[in-house]
């Protein structure tokens, strides 16, 4: 039986990076993730694996960009100033293929308190190129260690940086955590890796590049043979890693869409609406992207309502609007329905159930 620990969320970072055999951990501390680089500086170094604490998280993404190009599982965590930090980095990793993890513990915008302000930023691209990385969004400490192991492979599997999208809420609760390792897929080897000429089996030397397609070379002589090879990548990641949760969909007229802590507290409302004899479901968004449209766009061909639940200023909403295509109503409850009217206050499920009911 898999060892069980009472835990925070931020430490589920850290033991579920262990179960994937992460190797190099870089990173600068900023509110409300400094336990995850505590574990890290912690339990890394006397496991014989590596920690560094960089200057900055400009130093640490790009830390995190040396160790990845070796193949070995590499990662960093960070919060919304960090993050904004790091958007050259993260169109450099993209660029050069590099498979990594970047754990995002949400605050809100300007304070070190609980949000979900950065939706847009991991979804549709922070930095230059046009880019596109897997997002995964937990919503438990149980989800934060076993989605380590999920985005370290998906990283592997599709040569990509994935972020791993928490909150304060998330990283700052207690939980109990079932300390398991996961199966999966068997990977392809790291031919690509630059470890030394002596390590490749046809002798030759590997290198890596943040220009590929201005650099010619014999895979990518140009930059739109470039953009085909990723722009096909992109749609098999797509066609094949699209994730989410539904519940109570068959009969519901009315959908609640969230993500991460308001996930469950949404959960939490649909028992309360269902006792009330209201047909309400649920539909978590576990890849924020790839977004999944299709289950929106069938269940907007039923006539159902969607009330998508968010802590932000709605940023999300714009994903399920696009998804729907103007054939349903599209309603939000935002971080100005907060049960307090401060930076403390978080939406409630009292709040979400008193919207449900407005717009029935």
């Amino acid at each position: 039986m898999a060892e069980k620990l009472l835990i925070q969320g931020n430490e589920a970072i850290g033991w579920g990076a262990l179960a994937a055999d992460c190797k190099a951990f870089f990173g600068y501390p900023i509110t409300p993730q400094n336990e995850a680089i505590e574990w890290f500086a912690r339990e890394f170094p006397q496991r014989g694996r590596v920690f560094l604490q960089s200057a900055s998280e400009c130093g640490s993404i790009n830390m995190l960009h040396g160790g990845a190009v070796t193949g070995v599982r590499a990662m960093t965590s960070t919060s919304g100033p960090g993050w904004a930090l790091m958007q050259e980095g993260m169109s450099n990793l993209s660029n050069a293929e590099l498979p990594c993890i970047i754990v995002l513990v949400q605050r809100g915008w300007n304070t070190t308190r609980h949000a979900q302000t950065d939706y847009t930023s991991v979804t549709q691209g922070g930095g230059y190129g046009g880019y596109k990385t897997i997002v995964l969004a937990p919503k438990s400490g149980q989800e934060l260690h076993d989605f380590m192991q999920l985005g370290f492979y998906l990283a592997d599997k599709y040569r990509t940086p994935v972020v791993i999208l928490s909150d304060a809420i998330l990283g700052q609760m207690m939980e109990s955590v079932e300390l398991q390792t996961l199966d999966f897929e068997p990977l392809p080897e790291k031919d690509w890796a630059v470890t030394g000429k002596k390590d490749s089996k046809d002798g030759n030397r590997r290198f890596s590049s943040i220009a590929q397609g201005m650099l010619p070379t014999p895979r990518h002589p140009n930059l739109c043979s470039f953009w085909e090879d990723y722009k096909n990548k992109l749609d098999s990641i797509k066609e094949n890693e699209v994730r989410y949760e539904t519940s109570q969909l068959d009969d519901a007229e009315f959908i609640l869409v969230a993500f991460g802590y308001v996930a469950r507290v949404c959960g939490q409302a649909l028992l309360w609406a269902r006792d009330k004899g209201l047909k309400v479901g649920l539909i978590r968004p576990i890849t924020l992207w790839p977004f999944p449209s299709k289950i929106f766009e069938e269940k907007s061909l039923t006539g159902a309502k969607f009330l998508v639940v968010e802590d932000n200023m709605g940023q999300m909403i714009e994903d399920v609007k696009l998804s729907v295509q103007g054939r349903a109503e599209v309603h939000l409850v935002s971080s100005l329905d907060r049960h307090l009217p401060i930076e403390e206050g978080a939406i409630y499920p009292e709040k979400v159930l008193e919207k449900l009911e407005e717009i029935i």
